[in-house]
């Protein structure tokens, strides 16, 4: 069975901020990086965007602003400590000294098991507006759940192509239980934003993101410790 290993760095700050800030906090980032940074702190390349996988992600875990770099994001994020004070400038805020809490490195096997794993799920960003329609056309809640399932999937796969691994076996998911859905802004448009668990036979890093918004904190999840 082919498996990778993905290398993953998680900087947590002890500063609070709130989960809409988090665009306000890469842009921050990025402007504390300077003029010479890296594609994979913004996404873009030129004008235009880059339709990868983000692989320095922008989070709030536990409340507080974090970094989520995975893979080649891991060594692209030595810029930042090169280049920076840590004096942050969010929005339209004073600019505040942002101090590193925690530097935690992870090394997670990719690949599908004959078990199952449980994953909390937070911001996803599921619906897009060709499929919205399409979900609230449906009356049953196993139909929707099901619907869910297949972009879950759909999520994930893409998440691995972006990794570079090639999944061999087939994934499976199952929603477990979904709190009730938010509406949130995303590039200025309106999505349904979901809060669950899942359970899925692929082993994935923690505090990646999943689907769109996955660099600004939609989408994250983490394992579920099992007692």
């Amino acid at each position: 069975m082919l498996s990778r290993h993905i290398n993953t760095l998680i900087i947590r700050f002890r500063n609070k901020i709130l989960q809409w800030e988090i665009p306000y906090f890469r842009g921050a980032i990025m402007e504390a990086v300077g003029e010479n940074c890296s594609q994979l702190f913004h996404n873009h390349v030129g004008n235009g965007f880059r339709y990868k996988y983000p692989l320095i992600q922008y989070k709030r875990i536990n409340g507080q602003a974090a970094i989520v770099c995975i893979g080649q994001g891991v060594e692209e994020i030595g810029a930042f400590f090169r280049n920076s004070n840590f004096s942050l400038k969010l929005g339209n805020k004073p600019a505040t000294t942002f101090e590193i809490e925690s530097i935690i490195p992870h090394r997670t096997l990719v690949q599908v098991w004959n078990e199952s794993f449980t994953y909390h799920l937070r911001n996803w960003l599921p619906l897009n507006p060709d499929n919205h329609q399409k979900y609230t056309e449906l009356e049953g809640i196993v139909e929707r759940t099901q619907m869910l399932e297949k972009i879950l999937i759909g999520n994930i796969l893409s998440a691995c192509k972006g990794l570079g691994i090639t999944v061999e076996g087939e994934i499976a998911c199952k929603i477990l239980q979904t709190e009730e859905p938010q509406v949130t802004h995303y590039k200025q448009l309106p999505y349904l934003s979901l809060n669950g668990e899942f359970k899925s036979n692929i082993s994935l890093p923690n505090h990646i993101g999943l689907g769109k918004g996955a660099s600004t904190g939609h989408g994250t999840i983490v394992m579920k410790k099992e007692k």
